[in-house]
């Protein structure tokens, strides 16, 4: 089934972060379902140095349309100044998920 929906892909420096972020959106009908992973380890360039830290990954279920208003509160509620949001459209969802997702966001 063709849809408008997304995969949001956000880290996280903690499970305790990605589970209030995940409570939040999830809360706001911006997301219909959060799932938090954890045991990540991120290898990354910053500020002109490789550095590597251990992060959790945090999965959102949402719409297209609620992408703008999904990406404010994460940035609000995140610590890190530059957080990883990466918006992933879904080629195709089985009818019944999609539709849940549909009928559980705004």
């Amino acid at each position: 089934m063709k849809n408008n929906l997304t995969l949001v892909y956000v880290t996280a420096t903690n499970k305790d972060e990605a589970v209030k972020i995940g409570e939040e959106v999830v809360s706001m009908r911006l997301a219909a379902c959060a799932n938090v992973i954890e045991n990540m380890t991120a290898i990354y360039w910053w500020e002109n140095k490789i550095e590597t830290s251990d992060e959790v990954v945090l999965i959102l279920k949402t719409k297209e349309s609620l992408l703008s208003e999904l990406e404010e509160t994460v940035k609000k509620l995140h610590s890190y100044s530059c957080p990883c949001i990466v918006a992933i459209p879904l080629l195709c969802a089985s009818e019944d998920y999609a539709g849940w997702i549909l009928k559980e966001t705004k």
